[in-house]
């Protein structure tokens, strides 16, 4: 790519937490970027403080709504040049306790979802030659995680398919990465949070202190670090790097 300015941009998820993030650093950096979700009202917030931001409700588990969300898009503002899939839930429960229900639905959402919200770009970006595609995974994707084998499952197979693209792609000038958090200081942690406050009686500080346990430095990751790890992935300097995962952890993952 020749410069970020002036691209166009996909973020999944783009309503909140991390997916804000991402579509605000981008926004900031003179990329037009279109969000999606199935939260109109979410979308629509974020859209309305950022005239580079344009908002569409789409979801990423339905393979027609993310070919009218790429239609709509580019219609207006030319293919996309970066997509950023990252869309995704989480629960948790022990393994024998996960229904069969619970499983598809976190792969349906965490791993179908990015595999199809990237799909309609990958021809248009190889005949072009450039482009960015970058999966928000997890740590998860990296090492196991007692309680949520549904997500980490789900986070290997995003890895795995960043991978497999990768090595597709790697002739065309497009690069495909991952970058993998571990808790992010978003809604989803707060979910996580109560589920732990409900689930042992443990105080709010101490469901805290138990999930930034995991990180050496002792703390949670903020949105904007992950977005800064997006934004650099995205840019001219990136240009070799592809089929790697950047752990976004504080140690976790050494």
């Amino acid at each position: 790519m020749a410069t970020i300015s002036g691209a166009h941009a996909l973020v999944t998820g783009g309503g909140t937490g991390v997916g804000r993030a991402i579509a605000e650093a981008l926004a900031e950096a003179g990329v037009a970027v279109t969000i999606c979700g199935r939260r109109a009202d979410a979308l629509e917030a974020v859209a309305a403080a950022s005239r580079n931001i344009h908002a569409i409700a789409a979801d990423v588990t339905d393979q027609a709504s993310v070919q009218r969300l790429y239609e709509q898009a580019e219609a207006v503002r030319g293919p996309f040049d970066i997509v950023v899939a990252n869309a995704g839930i989480a629960g948790s429960a022990p393994a024998h306790k996960v229904t069969l229900e619970d499983w598809q639905h976190t792969l349906n959402v965490n791993l179908t979802g990015a595999f199809l919200t990237v799909q309609p770009a990958l021809a248009g970006m190889a005949k072009r030659g450039a482009g960015r595609i970058v999966f928000v995974a997890s740590v998860a994707g990296l090492k196991g995680y007692g309680y949520v084998a549904p997500y980490v499952a789900s986070k290997h197979g995003v890895i795995g398919l960043m991978r497999a693209l990768a090595v597709e792609l790697v002739k065309t000038d497009v690069t495909v990465n991952a970058v993998c958090p571990s808790f992010v200081e978003t809604d989803m942690l707060e979910d996580s949070v109560r589920r732990i406050m409900q689930k042992t009686g443990r105080s709010e500080a101490e469901a805290r202190a138990s999930l930034s346990a995991g990180n050496p430095q002792g703390r949670f990751i903020q949105p904007e670090e992950v977005a800064a790890s997006v934004l650099y992935l995205c840019g001219d300097t990136a240009g070799s790097v592809t089929g790697q995962t950047i752990s976004i952890s504080g140690g976790e993952t050494w």
